[in-house]
């Protein structure tokens, strides 16, 4: 099972990815979890580049994560693949989708598409979970609880980055099996209610 967990940052995924390996952890299974941008030398690059430590364009930011994200399937050892291979559920902190969101605020959605459709092609998830919030909450959260603010972490960007999700998923159509999730609620609500999906996978 490959399961990516999709949102806006302040969303919760990142809680809600941990505290669902945790889940099939105490249920006995192998579990892998894993985010994106990866550890990996790419992955490097992009995290300077939201800390503001390095400038790049838009648009290079873009092609460094479709790199970087074959690089996280396709990793002989570590790879995603590897790890499904060995009988492991996968979960991942953001994937393609998340591509789709936020670099089409700047660059071209279709050709965001286009450049990861390889990675899409080579690995698709079981399931998306979409843990969507209201920005003006996420925006709280990330101020209470971050003392560095990242590279698309303002109000205004979070708006424009949630309504290309939903733009996302209108072209997508019924290639991705994408669960929406409330993430206005209490973590523990939100836990439930994907607990109560998995549970009818």
């Amino acid at each position: 099972m490959f399961i990516a967990f999709e949102g806006i940052d302040g969303s919760g995924k990142s809680t809600q990815a941990k505290m669902l390996a945790n889940y099939f952890v105490q249920k006995g299974k192998q579990v892998e979890l894993t985010a994106e941008p990866t550890k990996h030398s790419i992955g490097k690059i992009i995290r300077a580049a939201f800390a503001k430590e390095i400038e790049l364009q838009e648009s290079t930011i873009a092609a460094l994560f479709a790199a970087d994200r074959l690089e996280h399937i396709q990793a002989p050892e570590n790879g995603m693949l590897a790890q499904l291979n060995e009988g492991k559920i996968v979960i991942t902190d953001r994937y393609y989708l998340s591509s789709y969101a936020y670099h089409s605020v700047h660059v071209p959605m279709n050709w965001v598409i286009q450049s990861n459709s390889l990675a899409a092609s080579i690995l698709k998830p079981t399931i998306n979970f979409f843990i969507d919030i209201d920005p003006k909450i996420a925006m709280q959260r990330i101020l209470a609880t971050r003392t560095n603010i990242e590279l698309y972490e303002t109000e205004d960007n979070l708006i424009a980055v949630r309504n290309n999700y939903l733009k996302a998923f209108d072209l997508i159509g019924e290639t991705e099996k994408i669960i929406t999730i409330n993430g206005n609620q209490s973590k523990e609500s939100v836990f439930q209610d994907i607990i109560n999906v998995i549970q009818n996978l």
